[in-house]
């Protein structure tokens, strides 16, 4: 499946409800459909952090928790009280995590995972009804390219990314048939706060992954600030898409993530070939 089978009419009047919108990419989501005049409900766990928006009367200030089923439940409600309806939901909310597999620590796992997949699975839960009566509207789950490849000392975070890679897959075909459509955005590094503010690390590391997760992390901190990706042309980009003709199910940003998700297509592709035969040989001979 290449595009939807169903395209939503998504426009500047359309309305936008943005998860995580304190810093990173759901802040300049919304900056930027604020200042082009759409409506839209601009949430994060400290509102406090969204004072540039209390002054427009097309944005929405919301006090959202994603974790919080009833918080959830009513930053929606108050939206679509507001606006009378969501067209697009925006998955930003998300946290990282650096620590190799072994290190991992439980309530870092799973505090991760809370806010990356299940937090984005109950936001998914309180639109749908809406949009499904409607016939209309559109999702978009923010991933990374840690989505479709892993990297040493982020493992866990990727498992949570990789989740949220097969849950919007499944999404999108049980939900565009209905005029609603699901796309999956995968940033490489972009100028976020995502490694400073947003990303805890083991506290208990280990010397023998010194070379693999501990050097990675070490490179991932040292670029923060400094990466490639610029998050004012990311937001610009998404916008974009979501508003244009036939939006795709995956939207790669960045040098690094498009590269990344080729290199890993062709090692998929030379691995699968290799073992062909022994893939093939695992089931019932034919007429059995």
């Amino acid at each position: 499946m290449s595009g939807h089978s169903t395209r939503p009419s998504i426009t500047k009047d359309s309305v936008w409800f943005i998860t995580g919108c304190s810093t990173g990419f759901g802040h300049e989501l919304a900056t930027q459909l604020v200042a082009q005049g759409s409506p839209v409900a601009v949430t994060a766990r400290d509102p406090s952090e969204l004072s540039a928006f209390n002054d427009h009367a097309n944005a929405l200030v919301l006090k959202l928790d994603v974790t919080d089923k009833a918080a959830v439940e009513a930053a929606v409600s108050a939206a679509e009280a507001k606006f009378g309806r969501i067209d697009v939901l925006v998955n930003n909310a998300g946290i990282g995590y650096f620590a190799a597999v072994e290190e991992g620590e439980d309530a870092e796992i799973r505090k991760m995972f809370d806010v990356n997949l299940f937090g984005m699975g109950e936001m998914i839960r309180a639109v749908l009804p809406s949009m499904r009566k409607r016939r209309h509207g559109f999702i978009v789950n923010i991933s990374s390219i840690g989505g479709l490849r892993s990297f040493p000392a982020i493992g866990w975070y990727n498992a949570s990314k990789f989740a949220v890679e097969g849950l919007s897959a499944a999404l999108w075909q049980e939900v565009e048939p209905l005029g609603i459509g699901v796309m999956v955005v995968e940033p490489s590094g972009f100028r976020t706060d995502w490694a400073g503010r947003s990303a805890d690390e083991s506290k208990g590391q280990i010397a023998d992954y010194a070379a693999t997760a501990g050097q990675s992390r070490l490179n991932v901190r040292a670029v923060s600030g400094h990466q490639a990706g610029d998050p004012v042309r990311a937001a610009a980009a998404i916008i974009k898409v979501v508003e244009g003709p036939n939006p795709p199910h995956h939207l790669l940003l960045g040098n690094a993530a498009y590269d990344g998700a080729i290199g890993i297509l062709a090692d998929l592709r030379d691995n699968f070939v290799k073992w062909e035969a022994v893939s093939r040989g695992a089931d019932f001979p034919k007429g059995h």
